[in-house]
């Protein structure tokens, strides 16, 4: 797609997915996001996980009518940014099939000029290895704008294709391997314990309430929005996709982990376990009994442990990338400027930090000669 004339292009927005239009939501339903771009994840965004004040905008990007790109962003006291939220894993502009680097870039070189009267526009939990990212920072700059990146959060996973429980358990560190043996030894000689995978639209209404009332007697805090799970729950207990596990001992549920499985991957998205049952180790009995599930029964091929760096999740998964942020600061006006200056002055910390750190005083300070080359 060469020689995209700029004035063939146009950004158009709107609120709710019923008034995208069905190519555009086609385009956004086929996104690299899976579960966290498809369209019952928007539906339960919008409807249990708004900030107050704030408003959706689909922003669909077009040639010529021709959809090239939809990207989720969030409207809020004059701000904009990408549409996601305190259970968002990953986000990233979705991309009309088949489209090059040249209509990739022209997209998102639409996509910032349509922001950029906002001065910076933050774009959340994108990943560090994703293919259009060098785009979207191209496009960002044609428009004039500045992309600056930072580190958001850590994702541990692991690639499980061929493996079994047992294949898997040998593949842990020995400590943790060893741990999880006695661990489900000890639970499986409890008379009254129980494994329950609650997976059925009609279990839907007996999970979220088994999961609220674990959940309230665990150590987690409150929910920012407090509806959003079940609601997700719901909603892909519809596809199919719901798996939430439920250790229990005697009548009460003790432990809960809610997992999405789509496409041969398994991401557990809520974990939770009553602090007064912590001497039977739920937590990880439960994790043990959902992996052996996924592993045995459904031959899941990849499992992904969320948000976060956790030092919990380092011994159930291998590997870790990078979710990244992306700031787009516009330096003609005050608030790109000003996030332009924070930008080099942190730069510029770090960097001394690093030299008092490896004890190199100012040797890593150029020289006079240096300076003047």
């Amino acid at each position: 797609m060469h020689g995209i004339d700029s004035a063939d292009l146009a950004a158009e927005s709107v609120s709710s997915l019923d008034a995208l239009g069905a190519d555009a939501r086609a385009v956004l339903a086929a996104g690299s996001a899976g579960l966290f771009g498809s369209l019952p994840w928007w539906e339960t965004v919008l409807h249990h996980a708004m900030p107050a004040g704030s408003q959706a905008a689909f922003v669909a990007i077009r040639l010529r009518g021709t959809v090239l790109a939809v990207v989720p962003m969030l409207l809020s006291g004059g701000r904009i940014g990408s549409l996601t939220t305190p259970y968002s894993c990953v986000f990233a502009p979705a991309f009309a099939a088949g489209l090059d680097r040249d209509g990739r870039i022209a997209a998102m070189t639409e996509l910032a000029r349509f922001c950029r009267s906002a001065g910076v526009i933050r774009l959340d939990a994108l990943p560090a290895e994703w293919d259009g990212l060098a785009d979207l920072e191209a496009g960002a700059r044609r428009a004039g704008l500045v992309p600056l990146r930072f580190d958001h959060f850590g994702n541990w996973h692991e690639n499980v294709a061929g493996l079994d429980w047992s294949a898997y358990l040998g593949r842990r560190p020995g400590a943790l391997r060893e741990t999880i043996r006695r661990r489900l030894r000890r639970a499986e000689k409890l008379p009254d314990a129980r494994f329950d995978l609650l997976t059925e639209p009609n279990d839907i209404e007996n999970a979220a309430a088994v999961f609220e009332s674990v959940y309230a007697r665990s150590w987690k805090e409150p929910e920012p929005f407090p509806t959003f799970n079940a609601a997700l729950m719901r909603a892909v207990a519809g596809t199919g996709h719901l798996r939430l596990g439920v250790w229990s001992i005697g009548a009460q549920p003790v432990a809960v982990q809610f997992w999405v499985v789509t496409g041969g991957e398994a991401i557990v998205l809520k974990l939770a376990h009553d602090e007064a049952f912590k001497a039977h180790s739920p937590g990880t009995v439960l994790t043990a009994l959902m992996l052996r599930h996924l592993l045995d029964v459904e031959k899941v091929t990849r499992i992904d442990f969320g948000r976060g760096d956790d030092d919990y999740k380092k011994g159930w998964a291998m590997d870790r990338r990078q979710r990244i942020g992306l700031l787009l600061a516009n330096p003609r006006g005050a608030s790109g400027a000003l996030q332009l200056a924070r930008h080099a002055a942190g730069a510029v910390w770090r960097r001394l930090r690093q030299i008092r750190r490896s004890g190199s005083g100012g040797a890593c300070w150029p020289n006079r000669r240096d300076r003047q080359r």
